[in-house]
């Protein structure tokens, strides 16, 4: 019966413990829990704390303890059942419970030695891509559920597996991993760990597999699709045929087998084919080649204005180039039809994502010369300075070339696409048209302008030699030649030759008959650039001097009246040329009158000329007088006249002919006779008792005669001109000759001498005057110089004791009175 209730009070104690109720019992186990390998002892001490106890005891399966009178009861047990089970229990003396137990926490475990790997391939060689299943190998391992196992995949966790299998007994565990391998598997190592962790008061136990290497077999693989190459480098770098085994491919382009390796060329871009004739592998891709941009253009491109341009750059690059055309830095677009406002450098870019390139073209425009500007009509002082300017746009730039008379002070200076044409010192051969062309390839356009010089005569440029030709009449003949003024044969635009009364000759020389050639006209042409067609006439005079040359009185009287007109006519014969003649009219050795062309008329031309030729006109002898109106006076009478035919023919250097002169013409000049009133005024003053002299004299041709005439109470004294008179009066003189009779008035006035009694009273008054001054004299000098002195009590000077008296010394002491 105690042996049932003994029982029953174990079983309630397993139930108690079971469902918590237990965490109540005073019991504690050392250690509460163990953790034992299969075969090995364990010790476990129970010990309670309450007192009031029946006793103690070990309710296992091996080795159990029955109740005993102790309060520290321990339980010891070699461990050789896999389900081993121990609670330490106490029977209460009072409580709501009879007993309560603790049961220990057992575990019983083993663990292998080693442990394997295998797998479901052959020597480790799988196929990529198929599944394959790895299986590690855990025998006799307890208890499982505790077991945990590691797939390793080289270094790195690869799997963990960890079982429910809650047998307390040993089993053969098995972990299998499934596995696909890839190619970035081949060759890794696989291995498995098991782990046995029994917790905090058990071991940890752990045991690795061997390596498991694989080979993951694959390919052949071409690694890129349609790939895009950089020039340079290969196929095989950037294509990369993969495989394991390694393949043995082959590359062909175009039927054609290419090495891999081979650096690639813009050129080999294309369709390409891989295959490995092993595997009957065959791969075709489409390779590209990338390349940066070439640029081809011309560094300069000429191109006409308006025309559509065929300027061409060529581009090649991969993938292809952008271009883009830049004028001062802006974006451009160049036109079809290229005017000059286009022509410049441009910058053209071509690019793509490799690389840039860029280079200039220098477009030039080519157009013809537009019209000439700033040439304009013109005129300068002589001797001044001007400038001519040509200026014409065009491409290439025009060259200028000036048509005109060319001279060495006229210079040509181009500068900056103008031409300046610059006149110094200006002068007659300046002056005519001026003609600036300008061209280029593409055409030409010109323009004239005329330059006039004020203050100068446009002059022909011929020179003749000589230049001034007199020959007189009959003399030995001479020749003259003419040719262009300049050096510059240039200036010539055409012949130089003489014309001879108005008759062209081919000659430029000309020989003078001084027989005839009284008029010959000869004139030098020639035609020249800037000034056109010209000429120049010779300076040619052939001359004779006069036969005869007379004078006489018009009206063939030998003397003439004062202040009257009278002619005088110089006739000369046979004079040529008659415009070169002078008169010249002399008054004793004096010229008075000079007589030129216009003064002169002719008396007698040459045969065939009318008598009325012009002498302005003909060059051949003529007869010609030459008048003048004369005045004379009396200072005139008793001169001699006379006229001199001079030719005046401008010679230089040689002598000039000689002077016709006439005989000379006596002229009597007579005039009315003129009184001297100088020597005879109209009052004269006689003083009685002293008898005056009148006397009158008077000039005039005839001679004048003199006459007084007086009342006859009169009795002067006469002599021939001269008239005593003795009394007042009236007395008339008169001069009197064959032209006129003048008459002249004398007042005589009557007058007492008044001298003696003048004299008389001058003398009293001298006398009277100097009686005056002596007087005053005298007191002013008693009275300044003389002072009163007295010799009493004198003062003596201070230097030698005598009194002083004006500055002086005084040797007599003396005092002064006043």
């Amino acid at each position: 019966m105690s042996e049932n209730k003994s029982f029953l009070r174990l079983l309630l104690g397993f139930l108690l413990s079971a469902t918590g109720v237990h965490a109540s019992c005073p019991i504690e186990l050392s250690p509460p829990s163990v953790v034992v390998k299969y075969g090995d002892p364990v010790s476990v001490n129970c010990r309670t704390s309450a007192s009031q106890i029946e006793g103690m005891g070990w309710e296992a399966t091996h080795e159990g303890i029955s109740l005993v009178k102790a309060n520290n009861l321990t339980w010891t047990v070699n461990v050789t059942a896999w389900a081993t089970t121990a609670s330490c229990y106490i029977n209460l003396l009072d409580g709501p419970e009879d007993q309560c137990s603790v049961r220990l926490k057992l575990v019983v475990y083993t663990f292998p030695e080693t442990i394997n790997i295998s797998s479901s391939s052959y020597d480790g060689v799988m196929k990529e891509m198929e599944e394959y299943k790895f299986t590690c190998n855990i025998d006799n391992i307890a208890p499982v559920q505790d077991l945990r196992v590691v797939w390793y995949k080289g270094d790195t966790v690869h799997y963990t597996d960890t079982f429910n299998n809650t047998s307390k007994e040993p089993v053969n565990q098995p972990s299998v991993l499934s596995f696909i391998p890839k190619r970035e598997d081949n060759g890794v190592t696989f291995r498995c760990e098991a782990h046995l962790d029994l917790g905090p008061e058990g071991p940890h136990l752990s045991v690795s597999s061997q390596e498991y290497n694989i080979t993951v077999h694959f390919g052949p693989d071409v690694n890129c699709s349609d790939p895009e190459i950089l020039e340079g480098e290969t196929l095989e770098k950037h294509c990369l045929v993969t495989g394991n085994p390694y393949p043995a491919v082959r590359w062909l382009k175009d039927g054609q087998h290419v090495n891999s390796s081979t650096p690639l060329r813009r050129g080999d871009a294309g369709l390409y084919t891989v295959k490995d004739e092993a595997s009957s592998f065959i791969h075709k891709l489409r390779v590209f080649v990338l390349y940066g941009p070439e640029l081809m253009c011309p560094s300069s491109f000429h191109a006409l204005e308006y025309a559509p341009h065929n300027l061409t750059c060529t581009v090649e690059g991969y993938p292809q180039p952008d271009i883009i055309w830049y004028k001062d830095s802006e974006e451009v677009e160049l036109p079809e039809n290229i005017t000059r406002s286009d022509a410049g450098q441009y910058l053209i870019t071509a690019s793509n994502n490799l690389t840039s390139v860029s280079l200039t073209v220098e477009i030039n425009v080519l157009y013809p010369p537009s019209q000439i500007v700033e040439l304009e009509d013109s005129e300068v002082y002589v001797g001044s300075t001007m400038w001519l300017k040509c200026s014409s746009m065009g491409n290439p730039r025009p060259t200028y070339i000036w048509n005109y008379y060319r001279t060495s002070n006229v210079v040509e200076e181009n500068e900056d696409g103008v031409s300046l044409l610059v006149i110094n010192n200006a002068n007659a051969y300046n002056m005519g048209s001026y003609t600036c062309h300008a061209s280029n390839d593409k055409g030409n356009v010109s323009k004239t302008a005329r330059v006039t010089v004020k203050g100068a005569k446009q002059e022909c440029p011929i020179e003749i030699t000589p230049d001034r030709m007199v020959i007189e009449y009959q003399s030995r003949g001479q020749n003259a030649t003419c040719k262009a003024a300049s050096t510059d044969s240039s200036n010539v635009d055409g012949e130089i030759h003489w014309t001879v009364q108005g008759v062209k000759t081919d000659s430029t020389s000309w020989f003078a008959d001084t027989h005839k050639d009284w008029d010959p006209e000869p004139f030098c042409y020639g035609t020249f650039k800037g000034i056109g067609k010209c000429g120049k006439r010779l300076n040619f005079t052939l001359y004779k001097t006069p036969d005869s040359v007379s004078i006489h009185h018009v009206e063939n009287s030998s003397s003439v009246l004062e202040k009257s007109e009278f002619k005088l006519r110089c006739d000369i014969t046979n004079v040529a040329p008659a415009q070169t003649l002078t008169v010249l009219w002399y008054r004793g050795d004096e010229i008075f009158e000079t007589s030129i062309q216009g003064s002169m008329q002719v008396t007698g031309c040459l045969s065939g000329n009318n008598s009325d030729c012009d002498i302005s006109m003909i060059r051949s002898p003529l007869n010609v007088s030459s008048i003048i109106t004369v005045t004379l006076n009396r200072t005139h009478n008793g001169k001699t006249f006379r006229c001199v035919a001079r030719l005046d023919l401008e010679l230089d250097g040689q002598q000039s002919p000689p002077n016709k002169t006439s005989d000379p013409l006596n002229i009597t000049v007579n005039y009315k006779p003129t009184i001297n009133t100088t020597m005879l005024p109209k009052t004269i003053p006689v003083f009685r008792g002293y008898p005056e002299d009148l006397v009158c004299e008077a000039d005039g041709h005839p001679p004048p005669k003199i006459q007084w005439l007086y009342s006859l109470e009169k009795k002067p004294d006469k002599s021939e001109n001269k008239l005593t008179v003795f009394e007042a009066g009236i007395y008339n003189c008169s001069a009197t000759n064959d032209v006129d009779t003048v008459f002249y008035e004398v007042e005589v006035i009557l007058k007492e001498d008044y001298l003696p009694l003048i004299a008389g009273f001058v003398a009293v008054t001298v006398v009277v005057i100097s009686i005056i001054f002596l007087f005053i004299y005298s007191i002013y000098y008693k009275n300044t110089r003389m002072r009163r002195y007295s010799l009493k009590n004198p003062k003596l000077s201070t230097h030698n004791g005598n009194v002083a008296h004006n500055g002086w010394d005084m040797q007599f002491p003396m005092t002064k009175l006043s």
